[in-house]
């Protein structure tokens, strides 16, 4: 036989010496080692020894010295003998489990300077291989070995290694898989550095993610890289470009910011979307690292500007950025007016579902213009609605109960039952596929729903069974919504599906569901004949023999009983046999209280009381001595004779009692109350008041509509899930303002949408006050002028949920008249034009589109252009994807029409057009529409050049 200190050495050998790359799968074949994960051997060669110290997570063997055997041949075959306590090795490929006894054979993953490891590299460490005869995979996430740190810098310097990417990029993995690991590679930093020269993107990202993580460590070096990054911030590749940015902002080192400033403004201008939604990140980092220097640069106002930007993410990232940085201000967030708010709604089906919610985060903060817009607010969200993304869709329900308060006026509970209503549908379904975590948080909105409009969701009682599947916390609040769903119709289904739940071998949902029983029969809103049905159950429970159904009934019987005394005759049957073997303290005092309750009807009450009396020594709950004071005192004015010697027998054991003070004054107090009262009756009268909550009214612990009308106000958030108001569980330094605004929105009548689009266009419009919202604020006081196009025409506070609106018929120019002349000399100021503007309504504007076959070259060709036909411009603005022109012009003759034009010329070459859209201000509105036609003719024929 071959002892097990020579099949290890056997296996050392085989991997120290041997240069065959078949090795490692020749051994585990062999069955001379086991393809186990977690062990490392190092080894030290001596003369005549070698010294093999094996390393195991669960096992620590000592060190041993083994002999140099003589026969030792890498190549044999002969079988070892097994372990002690652990089986033969079989030929099954499995790998044995880590937790086996005996000491672990596992070999170094590492070989001999210059071996190679199957699926490593050269004299690096390969992975563990991940069963018998299967090759090695690559394997970065492993335990390192002593020094391998100084062994990748001394392959980092390697010129043979500098020439292979592949090889390099191996290594570099090593290192990145070792920092992921916790293990300190920071000496690596010159070494990675130099790396950074490359044109390998997947390099490049590596060594990104190595300088990032520690240059707080070694801020002289990293300064070094400052310039390679700045260069890598004007590459060709836009990857390269926002990978270099990003990487830049991310050394969060405050000498850095001089450098970050200028790469970061080039980049916000960016043409690609990529690094653009990287740059606006990246502003939020500049602020944290330097918020003297990030306002001066004035970024608040570009973001601001960038909202207008074609990219759905970098508007989504502007969002984020814009109120994470005026979070604290006064307005809890960044600031909305009606031009924001319209075009991110109208671009709301660009974003991704991160973007779509940092949109709806805003709509609870915007005040509609009036109810038409409301309404349109409601139908660009509509489509949100069936969206499989849980935060999307209760944001979108959260946006929804804020504009029916917004536009419900008197009727705001009619305007909440009709949104509830509407989302009933999808959301049950949402449920019913979510996954756990998303189904709790689901539900506990819909409980809330279910509270705030009772009645909605009782047709869908039966999606809130509980499954068998089904985690345990789900199953609780299941049943604690199921109560909430009931009405005359559905009452029997319920009570009865309650009912196998009590006895449920969970004792925490059996308890649930029992309460849920007791909760239905305190309403009474399960129809005529309900409540006794229900405690005819409850008592069965009663007689259950399991502890706690039958302490949990006896609790909840309390307050049928309160609510209901005519159920006594019912419920007090079973009491004296019960209160035997109920040992809960909660339940136990139920019971004695209800015996108090029901003595009249009970024959053998006092008698039941009396044995609890004579045991009184043993009793150990104060809630349990209480109760057997006020039923004993109770049934003294019931059953005097019966009572009256172990009532004395009572009060002078609870008297002396001094293990709990409030026993102690209890017994103290009836006493006194007895002994020195003169009018019996006016002790009898404190006794036995009566505890009978009277009609409609509510326990206190159920009656909490401010608590819940303030928890609404904080709908979609964790403040559902928790039950508590934000300020219990966030501290105030925390605390988000929640601010709706504009404050001066006009509630009757909108102003117009104007869409100046940049900041050259956006300082025009501010001189002319045509913003009608008022400026932005920003951290700096200055303004920041976003705006969106113009709406669509409203259909008359129509909603169209189902979007089947005909489309607009085409728009024919007729051809201009010889009476039809524009006035050369006319002039409107800012306030002229918002005036004008702001009295037509959006109904009443006509939309016109020229193709154009080419490009101008710039708005001064076309203001030049449109002047010499008497068009003046207002304002204007050279947009990256299109060209606005604000204009208008005046009839000479007759009655007077003035036409305000807002426009923009397209850059797209494949859809090269004009869009214009004309509102007339005075003259005779039955022939405003042929003015119009006529000077589309106009126009059309100035551009000529450009048609």
């Amino acid at each position: 036989s071959v002892s097990y200190l020579d099949v290890l050495w056997r296996a050392l050998q085989v991997v120290l010496e041997s240069e065959s790359e078949s090795c490692w799968s020749d051994l585990i074949n062999q069955h001379i080692i086991h393809p186990r994960y977690g062990h490392t051997v190092t080894s030290h060669r001596c003369v005549g020894t070698t010294t093999t110290t094996t390393t195991c997570k669960h096992h620590q063997p000592p060190t041993m010295s083994v002999p140099n055997p003589a026969w030792a041949n890498p190549h044999a075959t002969q079988t070892p003998t097994h372990l002690p306590g652990r089986a033969p090795p079989s030929m099954s490929s499995t790998a044995p489990s880590p937790h086996h006894g005996g000491v672990a054979t596992a070999v170094s993953a590492a070989g001999p300077p210059g071996s190679h490891m199957p699926g490593g590299v050269p004299g690096m460490p390969g992975g563990g291989p991940p069963g018998t005869g299967a090759p090695v995979p690559d394997s970065y996430f492993t335990e390192s070995r002593k020094g391998e740190v100084n062994e990748l810098r001394n392959l980092l310097r390697n010129f043979s290694i500098e020439r292979d990417q592949r090889k390099k990029r191996e290594i570099i993995k090593k290192v990145i898989a070792y920092m992921t690991l916790g293990i300190d590679v920071s000496r690596l930093f010159s070494e990675m550095m130099l790396a950074i020269e490359t044109r390998d993107l997947v390099i490049k990202k590596m060594v990104y993610l190595f300088l990032c993580n520690y240059a707080s460590d070694n801020p002289e070096l990293a300064q070094m890289c400052t310039n390679t990054l700045q260069k890598d911030c004007g590459n060709d590749d836009p990857m390269v470009r926002g990978l270099a940015l990003r990487s830049l902002c991310s050394l969060r080192l405050p000498q850095m910011v001089e450098y970050i400033h200028e790469p970061l403004r080039r980049s916000l201008t960016d043409s690609h979307a990529y690094v653009r939604k990287t740059a606006v990140m990246g502003t939020l980092k500049m602020y944290y690292l330097d918020q003297e220097s990030f306002e001066r640069a004035n970024f608040v106002d570009t973001l601001y500007d960038m909202l207008r930007d074609p990219d759905a993410s970098v508007v989504s990232n502007c969002i984020l950025v814009l109120n994470e940085i005026m979070a604290g201000g006064d307005n809890g967030g960044m600031a909305i007016n009606r031009a924001i708010m319209l075009h991110l709604l109208n671009r709301i089906h660009e974003f991704s579902d991160f973007g779509v919610l940092a949109v709806l985060e805003l709509v609870p903060r915007y005040i509609p213009a009036n109810d038409g817009e409301g309404y349109q607010i409601m139908n660009l969200l509509d489509p949100v609605l069936r969206t499989n993304n849980a935060g999307a869709f209760v944001a979108t329900v959260r946006a929804f109960l804020s504009l029916a308060d917004s536009i419900g006026g008197n009727d705001v509970e009619g305007m909440r039952r009709q949104v509830v209503g509407r989302i009933r549908t999808p959301l049950v379904t949402l449920v019913a596929g979510s996954p756990p975590e998303q189904i709790h948080c689901l539900l506990r909105h819909v409980d809330s729903l279910v509270e705030m409009c009772p009645g909605i969701f009782d047709d869908e009682y039966r999606q809130f069974y509980v499954r068998y599947t089904e985690p345990s916390h789900i199953k609780y609040l299941k049943i604690a919504i199921l109560p909430k769903l009931v009405n005359p119709d559905n009452a029997p289904d319920i009570v009865a599906e309650l009912g196998e739940y009590a006895a449920d071998a969970d004792a925490q949902m059996g308890r649930i569901a029992i309460r849920s029983l007791s909760r239905i029969a305190v309403r009474d809103v399960g129809g005529e004949g309900s409540v006794p049905s229900i405690c005819r159950r409850l008592v069965d429970l009663l007689d259950l023999d399991v502890s706690h159904v039958a302490s949990e009934t006896a609790v909840v019987l309390v307050d049928v009983l309160r609510k209901h005394p005519d159920m006594m005759t019912l419920i007090a049957p079973p009491l004296p046999r019960v209160v035997k073997y109920v040992t809960d303290p909660k339940g136990k005092a139920a019971l004695i209280h209800l015996l108090g309750e029901c003595g009249e009807v009970v024959p053998e009450a006092p008698y039941s009381l009396e044995r609890l009396i004579d045991r009184y020594d043993e009793l150990t709950d104060a809630a349990v001595k209480i109760a057997l004071l006020e039923s004993t005192m109770r049934l003294l004015y019931r059953r005097a004779p019966e009572v009256q010697r172990m009532l004395g027998r009572l009060l002078a054991k609870a008297t002396e009692d001094v293990s709990n003070q409030d026993v102690h004054d209890r017994a103290l107090l009836y006493y006194r109350l007895l002994r020195s009262s003169a009018d019996p009756r006016a002790v009898e009268k404190i006794v036995t008041a009566s505890h009978t909550l009277p009609g409609d009214a509510l326990f206190s612990e159920d009656d909490n509509q401010e608590v819940r009308e303030e928890l609404m106000k904080e709908f979609d958030s964790l403040s559902i899930v928790y039950g508590a108001k934000s300020d219990n569980f966030i501290a105030e330094q925390y605390q988000v303002k929640f601010v709706r605004m504009p404050a001066e929105h006009p509630l009757e009548s909108a102003a117009p949408v104007v869409d100046p689009g940049v900041n050259a266009v956006a300082d025009q419009m501010q001189e002319a006050n045509l913003l009608h919202d008022g400026p932005v604020p920003t951290t700096n006081g200055s303004a920041a002028a976003a705006a969106a196009p113009a709406p669509a025409p409203a259909s008359d506070g129509v909603m169209d949920l189902l979007g089947f609106d005909e489309p607009a018929p085409a728009f024919t120019p007729a051809a201009p008249s010889a009476s039809f002349e524009l006035d050369p000399s006319v002039s409107l100021s800012g306030e002229e034009y918002q005036a004008k503007w702001g009295a037509v309504a959006d109904s009443d504007a006509t939309t016109i589109v020229i193709p154009l076959t080419a490009l101008p070259p710039s708005t001064d060709a076309v203001e030049g252009s449109l002047g010499r036909a008497a068009v003046s411009t207002m304002a204007s603005g050279d947009l990256p994807t299109e060209i606005k022109l604000f204009l208008y012009a005046k009839e000479k003759a007759g009655s007077g029409t003035t036409f305000l034009i807002q426009s923009s010329i397209s850059k797209d070459p494949t859809n090269l057009a004009m869009t214009m859209t004309v509102k007339c201000s005075g003259g005779d509105p039955a022939s405003n529409p042929d003015k119009v036609s006529m000077l589309d003719g106009i126009i059309r024929s100035t551009l000529s050049a450009y048609a």
